[in-house]
C-alpha cells in the first residue's frame, strides 16, 4: 500500500469532500493529505528512518489517522497501543517494540517523565492539544508547510505495524504486520461488497484505532475514497444519532455493541433507512441480535465474517444476498482455510475441528517470540484457536475458541451454543458462559446473565426453558444474574475475567 501515492489521488480526485467527520470538524480529503504529509516532514526532521518503530497512545481522534498515514508515508513501522492501557502496560510494550517515538496526549496516571526514564530507546515523545515541557508538539508539526512530499522506498516485506494484543504487563504478544498485508482488508472488501460501494458512502466508526477492526475503516476511506464519521468512543445512543443524521451507509460493530443498540428505549424512533450493509465480526454468538436490528433497517443486507489479527481480517465474509447468517461466510478466493483434528489432518464437511489459514495475509509470527511463531505457523498453516466447521456448500461456521470448549465428564459443551439460546430468552439482555473446575465431572458450565430492565428469571424458570433446547448437560450448573458483563475495548465480553 503506497500511503502517498493514495493520498495525492485522493486528493486529487476528492478535493474539498470530507475524508473524516469528527462532532462539528470537517477534514476534506484535501486537508487530509497536506496534514499527513506535514507530520511526516516533521518525523523525518527528527532523524526517524525506514523501519523505525513509532507508537501511538492516543483516543480515537483525526490525529490518530494522521498519525498512522504519516509513519507509513516514511517507511516506519507503526506501534498502536489502546488507550486504556496504564503506564506500567504502555513501558511494556514500548520497550518490547524498542519504539524511538511515541504521540500522545497527556492522561492522568500516566507521566512523561517516568516513560523517558524507563525506556533508554525512546527518543521523542510528540503531545497532541496539550503542552508540556520537554515534549515536543504535535500542533507545530502539523503547522509547518507541505511541499511536494515523495515518500521513503517501502519494501512490500517491512513491517508496517506492530499490533499488541493480550499479554502486555506478562510476556507481550506484538502481531507482525507488513506493507503487503496492508492491502489485505481493502482488496476483502473490495472482493465481498464491491458491487455495493461508492465513493460516496459514509461509513461510521465506533472501534478503537488500536485494534484492525478500527483501522479498516482508515484503510477503506483512503483507498475508496469514503468518508468516515468518527466516534472517540462506543456511545450507543449517540451511535444511531449519527447513522441518522450523517445517513451512513454501512459500519461493522461486534455483536455486544447491537446488543447495547437493541436495549434502548428509542431505539425503534431512529431512521435507519440510509444503511445497504451491516456486518457483524467476532463470530457471534447469536446471530438472533442482527436479526432484530434488522427489522428496522429491511433494505440493508445482513452480512457475518470472521478474521483474527493474525490473518488481517476480513478472512471470510457471507456472501451478499446470503440468508444464512448463521455463517461466517466463505473465504476470499486467495485464501485457503481448512478445518484440521489433532494431527493435523484435515476434517470432512460437518466435523468440528480447529480453523487453519494459509495465505499472503497471514502475520509473518510475532516480533521476538519464535516459539510463539513456531506454535502458531505450522507448515505454512496459521492455527487460529478457533474451533469451527464446513457444510457441504462450503460455508464457515465457528464453534467458539478451543477455551470456550467445555468437558463435562466425557462430554463436549460448546460455549457460544450455551450462549445461542440463552439469548434467545426473552427476558435475557446478554449472556456469557465459562467452565469452572468440578471434581465429579472434570468442569461444568456457568452462566453469567444480565436480565432486561424490570426483569427477574428465577433459576427452574430458566433451566425449563433451556430443556427445550440443550440436552441435559449442556445447561449451566451455576447462574449469576450481573448488572453488566465485562468487555475489552473492542466491545466483546471478557471472558478471561469472567473465568478468573
Amino acid at each position: 500500500m503506497d500511503i502517498v501515492d493514495i493520498l495525492k489521488q485522493r486528493s486529487k480526485e476528492y478535493g474539498d469532500r470530507p475524508a473524516i467527520i469528527f462532532g462539528q470538524e470537517q477534514i476534506s480529503f484535501e486537508q487530509l493529505k497536506n496534514k499527513v504529509f506535514a507530520l511526516a516532514q516533521g518525523l523525518l526532521k527528527l532523524g526517524l528512518k525506514r523501519g523505525d518503530k513509532v507508537a501511538i497512545y492516543l483516543p480515537s481522534w483525526p490525529e490518530y489517522i494522521y498519525s498512522y498515514l504519516a509513519i507509513w508515508s516514511i517507511g516506519a513501522c507503526s506501534v498502536p497501543l489502546d488507550f486504556m492501557l496504564t503506564e506500567d502496560e504502555i513501558i511494556s510494550c514500548l520497550s518490547h517494540s524498542e519504539a524511538k517515538a511515541l504521540i500522545t496526549k497527556h492522561k492522568a496516571n500516566i507521566s512523561f517523565a517516568n516513560l523517558k526514564s524507563g525506556l533508554p530507546s525512546l527518543k521523542h515523545i510528540i503531545s497532541c492539544r496539550t503542552s508540556e515541557e520537554g515534549v515536543l508538539s504535535f500542533e507545530e508539526f502539523l503547522a509547518q508547510e507541505t511541499n511536494d512530499f515523495s515518500g521513503l522506498e517501502v519494501r512490500e516485506k517491512d513491517y508496517a505495524i506492530i499490533f499488541y494484543t493480550s499479554g502486555t504487563t506478562g510476556k507481550p504478544k506484538g502481531v507482525l504486520i507488513n506493507y503487503l498485508q496492508l492491502d489485505a482488508p481493502t482488496k476483502s472488501m473490495a472482493f465481498f461488497v464491491n458491487a455495493d460501494l461508492s465513493s460516496k458512502d459514509v461509513t461510521l466508526c465506533a472501534l478503537p484505532f488500536s485494534h484492525l477492526g478500527g483501522l479498516i475503516y482508515i484503510q477503506n476511506t483512503i483507498t475508496f475514497g469514503l468518508t468516515l464519521v468518527l466516534m472517540e468512543r462506543f456511545m450507543p445512543l449517540d451511535f444511531l444519532r449519527n447513522v441518522q443524521s450523517h445517513k451512513v451507509n454501512f459500519f461493522w460493530i461486534v455483536p455486544s455493541m447491537y446488543y447495547a443498540l437493541l436495549q434502548l428505549k428509542e431505539f425503534e424512533t431512529f431512521d435507519l433507512s440510509s444503511l445497504r450493509w451491516i456486518v457483524t465480526f467476532g463470530a457471534s454468538s447469536s446471530p438472533d441480535a442482527l436479526r432484530r436490528f434488522h427489522q428496522f433497517c429491511p433494505k440493508a443486507q445482513l452480512l457475518n465474517g470472521w478474521g483474527l489479527t493474525e490473518t488481517n481480517a476480513p478472512t471470510v465474509v457471507l456472501p451478499m444476498g446470503s440468508k444464512n447468517i448463521e455463517s461466517v461466510g466463505r473465504p476470499a478466493p486467495w485464501i485457503e482455510v481448512k478445518i484440521f483434528d489433532d494431527s493435523a489432518k484435515e476434517l470432512k464437511a460437518n466435523q468440528v475441528g480447529e480453523v487453519v489459514v494459509k495465505s499472503w495475509v497471514v502475520t509473518d509470527g510475532y516480533l521476538k517470540d519464535e516459539e510463539l511463531s513456531r506454535q502458531t505457523i505450522r507448515n505454512g498453516w496459521f492455527y487460529t484457536g478457533d474451533l469451527g466447521k464446513f457444510d457441504t456448500q462450503g460455508f464457515l461456521y465457528i464453534v467458539g475458541r478451543k477455551k470456550e470448549m467445555i468437558k463435562v465428564g466425557g462430554e463436549i459443551v460448546f460455549e457460544p451454543e450455551v450462549e445461542s439460546v440463552l439469548l434467545k430468552h426473552p427476558d435475557i439482555a446478554e449472556a456469557a458462559v465459562v467452565g469452572v473446575p468440578d471434581k465429579l465431572r472434570g468442569e461444568l458450565p456457568k452462566a453469567f446473565i444480565v436480565v432486561k430492565e424490570g426483569k427477574n428469571i428465577p433459576d427452574e424458570d430458566l433451566r425449563f426453558f433451556l430443556r427445550q433446547h440443550l440436552a441435559h448437560f449442556k445447561i449451566p450448573h451455576y447462574f449469576e444474574f450481573c448488572a453488566e458483563l465485562p468487555k475489552n475495548r473492542t466491545g466483546k465480553i471478557d471472558k478471561e475475567k469472567l473465568r478468573k
